[in-house]
């Protein structure tokens, strides 16, 4: 898989996570899962040098 490919993922899930998390009580432990899986991407993505500003819907 090239980077760009990885990027595209990452880029994808991180989206798809944020809906997710959107539609679900902040106080669950499905929550508190997604949220660790949400900073994961954050920090991938924020290292490989994308700009989150508009792609970040839950700014946690």
């Amino acid at each position: 898989m090239t980077e760009g490919e990885m990027l595209k993922l990452s880029v994808e899930e991180f989206s798809r996570l944020q809906d997710y998390m959107i539609d679900t009580d902040k106080d669950s432990n499905a929550y508190k899962k997604m949220k660790r899986r949400y900073i994961e991407l954050k920090l991938i993505l924020s290292a490989s040098g994308v700009n989150l500003t508009e792609l970040d819907m839950i700014k946690e």
